[in-house]
């Protein structure tokens, strides 16, 4: 028995076994060469997996965050992750698709489908952290446009993004509670500097700093009502959060997968080594674990595509964390597994080591993620 339907089932497959053609073997290549996986992402859009979530009248496939979720699952399980999926589709397709005008979601949401066009997300600032309500970048109206000012950080693919949707406060909310306003800004906008951050991670996806100092915007560059308050920022932050669930259950599966066939073939005193309970309890311990992440990321994405936007941050927040926690513990134990092969270019899972624990920290830390549960699901004080 299964609780996904068959088409749902046969996405899956579909997704599989395209991620397959490509692999960790693709994706070392594309970073060797510092070359963003355009094959990977252009054949991906154009048979339809990028866009699974945007409206048929915009050429999309008319799903929702669980279809979605479930196509970058697969993608991660193939050691064909796209990070830019999180930001694209997902946070600024969501967006736009509920809050943008008319003329946006015609420039936006067919592209954002089929990979022609890529949005990307700017939140996080230098002095702000994970802490999304002490956001300082703010928007001023100056005749019918807009000016914004601010500084951003760990924006990921700005160099690859045809723009960037960016959070700022209106000017009467410097401080207090949260008031985001949303804007579109193409990268060649004048005043807009992007500089890279030099990573230690291994991923297709470069990280920038933002820079802009009463950068000028049309008023048409603003997405949905300044005065809508946390409403527009939930319809992005919610699936940012299940799709970060979805790469790490789909990393927890691809690192558990290479463990299990080792431990099944790698013979010592003449029996696998899989046959010890020093190798197998661990192993079988991380399956219990993505699989119940993964339940909750589902629980989420249902919640999110029936139009709960407070019920599944509950959910969302929780799948990200664990499974957060269920892939780094899952790249440690696979690589624990293999002994010193696991730190070689060839079983591809010492890379994983240090793109598994960002999951930890991105795109919410778990930290803010326990502040989230205790606060809102527990009911305690805030220490903040």
């Amino acid at each position: 028995m299964t609780t996904e339907s068959q088409e749902r089932q046969e996405l899956r497959a579909a997704v599989s076994k395209f991620a397959a053609t490509y692999g960790p073997k693709y994706m070392e290549k594309c970073h060797r060469d510092d070359e963003y996986p355009w094959e990977l992402w252009r054949e991906a859009g154009k048979l339809g997996f990028l866009g699974v979530n945007i409206p048929e009248e915009f050429g999309g496939g008319g799903a929702g965050m669980y279809e979605l979720s479930l196509v970058a699952e697969e993608l991660n399980a193939q050691g064909s992750g796209l990070l830019l999926m999180v930001v694209s589709p997902a946070i600024c397709g969501n967006i736009i698709n509920r809050f943008g005008t008319p003329e946006q979601r015609q420039q936006w949401l067919p592209g954002l489908g089929d990979g022609s066009k890529i949005l990307v997300f700017g939140i996080t600032e230098p002095d702000a952290g994970s802490n999304a309500h002490r956001i300082t970048t703010t928007a001023k109206r100056d005749g019918s446009d807009w000016l914004l000012t601010g500084r951003k950080v760990f924006i990921s693919g700005v160099d690859v993004a045809d723009a960037v949707l960016l959070v700022a406060r209106t000017e009467d909310a410097k401080t207090g509670s949260l008031k985001p306003a949303l804007f579109i800004v193409p990268r060649d906008t004048p005043g807009f500097e992007y500089k890279p951050i030099d990573m230690a991670l291994r991923l297709p996806e470069h990280q920038f700093s933002l820079y802009f100092d009463d950068m000028r915007l049309p008023a048409e560059s603003l997405v949905g009502d300044p005065d809508a308050g946390l409403m527009q920022l939930f319809a992005g932050l919610n699936p940012e959060r299940i799709m970060a669930a979805a790469g790490g259950v789909g990393s927890a599966r691809y690192a558990l997968d290479r463990a299990v066939d080792y431990a099944k073939t790698r013979t010592v005193f003449k029996v696998p080594i899989g046959a010890h309970q020093a190798i197998s309890h661990p192993l079988a311990q991380i399956k219990i674990e993505l699989e119940l992440a993964k339940l909750m990321m589902q629980k989420a994405a249902v919640l999110y595509d029936e139009g709960d936007d407070f019920g599944s941050a509950e959910a969302a927040n929780m799948a990200k964390y664990a499974a957060a926690e269920a892939s780094v513990r899952a790249v440690d134990q696979a690589v624990q597994t293999l002994g010193g092969n696991g730190l070689t270019v060839e079983y591809d899972l010492g890379t994983q080591l240090a793109n598994s624990r960002i999951m930890r920290i991105a795109p919410v830390s778990r930290e803010m993620v326990l502040n989230y549960v205790a606060n809102n699901t527990l009911g305690l004080p805030k220490s903040y």
